[in-house]
């Protein structure tokens, strides 16, 4: 006689990862070139044949990372990522008033000085370019920091208009362009700021690494000081595995961009219906305002994000929360709130993010199970 089973079986299944935005899967390029960096032994400063080996891994990359931006090698300083690069070039305005989008990551919101005040913002989530002309006719801000792809909703920012608004009255302009990299195509000079951030890992590169871009010309603040390495602007020994899987990231996503963009959208397009139509009363944030292709953010009535979150986990879909969280504790999305909707909406928002990987298939589980968890919900 077969004994009971004391302990359930579970059946492996493939996760459908819908979490882009958190980090992006990493693409094989790019783990190569990572790979390959790592065997190698070197010090890009050191100015042996071995160290000199390292630098042109280096430099390569930064050539790489520096078409994705449309800019020159000299105009990039590799980092750890886009919070650093944020939070080194608002340290140089701390005595200074700065203007900040209020959709902004908080390594921006949480980094600015004392003397900050907000952009205004209309209700489908972009900065109101009539009222933000006002304000710089009464204001004297030495800065103003505007996202050009919000990460919550995948709203895109009007940044070109924002920068010659800000910079026909003497301000200069910070642009966190971490969602846009890899999902838009960015041109620095046409975007016309004067610093812009990127992380690697948002769009297919490894975690940690990240560049600051500068217009050249510029005295630049210190964050990182100690040594001599990124042309005496951020000390620390570069990390020649990350950067060399950072700049063939940068390659891959240039060149596949067009593809991306068609695909993503598709995706999106079939996506949104179907959560629509297992949800009638479903509010897609930013419907109607420009966004990226890859971005959906979904608030659903009555239900928290933190049960939606699990029950979708549960079902084997990682999607990511439209609210903060911190200490377990889920917060209303500040994006959200700064757009108008209400506590509760704040606290019922979704995020689904796709990429490079995403499937058809990948998006018609995902829907399924999200239409399940509403029929479990609203019994």
């Amino acid at each position: 006689m077969t004994p009971p089973l004391i302990f359930p079986i579970y059946i492996a299944m493939r996760r459908i990862y819908l979490d882009y935005n958190a980090t992006c899967p990493i693409f094989p390029e790019a783990v190569t070139a990572a790979a390959n960096a790592m065997a190698h032994t070197g010090n890009a400063s050191s100015i042996h044949a071995d160290g000199r080996a390292a630098r042109k891994i280096v430099e390569d990359a930064r050539e790489q990372v520096a078409k994705l931006a449309g800019v020159r090698g000299a105009q990039i300083i590799f980092n750890s990522g886009a919070t650093e690069g944020n939070n080194t070039i608002l340290s140089g305005f701390a005595d200074k008033l700065v203007l900040v989008s209020p959709v902004e990551h908080p390594s921006v919101l949480e980094a600015t000085p004392t003397t900050t005040e907000f952009l205004p913002l209309k209700s489908d989530g972009t900065i109101d370019l009539d009222k933000f002309e006002v304000v710089m006719e009464t204001s004297s801000p030495a800065l103003v920091a505007v996202q050009l792809v919000n990460s919550e909703t995948g709203i895109i920012q009007p940044v070109a208009d924002i920068a010659r608004i800000a910079k026909a009255k003497g301000a200069l302009v910070l642009c966190d362009a971490v969602q846009a990299a890899g999902r838009i195509a960015i041109d620095f000079k046409e975007l016309g700021v004067d610093y812009l951030t990127l992380s690697a890992h948002k769009f297919g590169g490894p975690q940690g690494i990240g560049a600051l871009v500068f217009r050249e010309g510029l005295q630049m603040p210190k964050f990182m000081r100690g040594g001599g390495q990124e042309k005496r602007q951020r000390a620390g020994t570069e990390n020649i595995a990350a950067i060399a899987g950072f700049g063939a990231a940068s390659i891959r996503a240039l060149e596949n961009l067009e593809d991306y963009q068609s695909r993503c959208t598709a995706l999106r397009a079939k996506l949104e219906s179907a959560l629509r139509t297992a949800a009638n009363d479903l509010i897609i944030v930013g419907e109607n305002a420009p966004r990226v292709a890859n971005t959906t953010d979904v608030i659903l009535p009555n239900a928290s994000a933190e049960t939606q979150l699990m029950a979708m986990d549960l079902e084997g879909v990682s999607v990511s929360s439209g609210s903060a969280c911190s200490s377990g504790t889920f917060k209303p999305s500040h994006v959200l709130a700064a757009m108008g909707y209400s506590a509760d909406e704040a606290r019922s928002a979704l995020r689904f993010s796709t990429g490079w990987a995403t499937t058809d298939a990948d998006i018609e589980n995902a829907a399924n199970a999200y239409a399940r968890m509403v029929s479990r919900l609203r019994k």
